[in-house]
């Protein structure tokens, strides 16, 4: 049972609310800890980050004197102020919180929580259900075609507003930037979040130099839209715990609101330093993209040559079906050896691994294993 699930037969609940007896929490990806681990199971990036965030955190320790022993900026106005030079907008267009999970939550709380339903595919990134039941908002999950994408057709009904994953989890595929406009503009009043934790990513699995575009081109054209972002992923800093948001800045006022009615300093010095560091070394940031990306299509090659059916992933991952479809003792098989990927025993999906885009020796320890099987 993982650490973050809880057997109420041996728990004393006595004191519990109720909504905390209801609750089916979300059970991260397992951080196991054994020596000589090929971990291809949470999505990290294989790669460190910029050394440059380490210089920015050494450089408020050393000031710690006049640094730590205060508040944060409570709006992380030096991050903002370089995310919003990043992606020509203004500071007010962006919104800080500690993790793009914290920042999905608030939005839930500040856009979602009305008499009609929130939108939102049936296989998706699994925290988006734990959201619903929080924050008591009835979730309609629409099933994605055959083919696992997105049909924008199937999002026509009233609703108080729209989730999708893009590029989606843990399918890899991507919406196009057509299909998000044509959400927006079908549902004026409702609220669109695109949550783009892997879209730094998302190159057209056929042709690495057609790079997606992200829904924050958008955001000037529809005030109903929000994207989310995070650090977890395409800059190494899923340790940090930084995520974004971008967007008209009346829904951003909104998440300020309700982050100061619960949180009002989410991100520590160390945290603003070196996220701001991260966005300034941007060679860096292309530079190991583009080595995940490369990564990533060579093991895709080397899965089909195995028999894998794999789908185009334009995430740090693929979406894999061995070719006997037996993809629990597949996966039994790997951690037997050391190798930790991703199964989700849920239908339709039963039959297909995740797995982490991870280095060139990681890579062939798994392909080597897999022959074996």
């Amino acid at each position: 049972m993982s650490d973050s699930t809880i057997d109420n037969r041996n728990t004393d609940t006595r004191l519990w609310s109720n909504k905390a007896k209801n609750l089916s929490p979300y059970v991260p990806g397992e951080q196991p800890q054994h020596d000589n681990l090929c971990k291809l199971n949470t999505n990290e990036n294989p790669f460190p980050p910029s050394a440059k965030v380490g210089e920015a955190i050494s450089a408020v320790l050393a000031n710690q004197a006049d640094d730590l022993r205060l508040y944060p900026a409570p709006e992380s106005d030096d991050l903002r102020a370089a995310l919003a030079q990043l992606h020509g907008l203004d500071s007010k267009q962006v919104f800080v919180g500690n993790g793009s999970d914290e920042v999905l939550a608030l939005a839930f709380a500040s856009f979602f929580m009305k008499e009609q339903p929130l939108l939102a595919p049936d296989i998706s990134y699994s925290f988006y259900p734990v959201y619903a039941q929080t924050f008591g908002i009835n979730l309609v999950q629409i099933a994605l075609a055959d083919d696992f994408s997105v049909d924008a057709n199937d999002y026509s009904q009233p609703c108080s507003g729209i989730i999708i994953a893009n590029p989606n989890a843990p399918t890899g595929l991507l919406l196009s930037l057509a299909d998000i406009r044509k959400l927006a503009s079908a549902h004026p009043d409702a609220v669109i979040v695109i949550d783009e934790a892997y879209i730094d990513f998302a190159y057209a699995a056929e042709d690495s130099s057609d790079k997606a575009v992200s829904a924050i081109s958008l955001i000037n054209e529809f005030d109903n839209l929000l994207v989310t972002q995070t650090f977890s992923k395409s800059r190494s800093l899923a340790g940090l715990r930084v995520g974004m948001a971008f967007g008209n800045a009346s829904l951003i006022e909104a998440l300020t609101r309700m982050k100061n009615s619960f949180n009002s300093y989410p991100l520590d010095k160390l945290a603003q330093a070196g996220a701001t560091a991260s966005v300034l070394d941007k060679p860096y940031f292309e530079e190991t993209c583009q080595q995940v990306i490369d990564l990533r299509e060579s093991l895709t090659a080397d899965l089909t040559t195995l028999g894998y059916q794999v789908l185009p992933s334009h995430a740090n991952f693929i979406f894999a079906r061995p070719k006997e479809g037996n993809a629990s003792m597949v996966a039994n098989a790997l951690r037997e050896q050391g190798i930790i990927v991703r199964h989700f025993n849920q239908p339709r999906i039963e039959e297909y691994l995740r797995i982490t885009i991870g280095t060139k020796a990681q890579h062939e320890r798994l392909i080597n294993a897999l022959k074996a099987l």
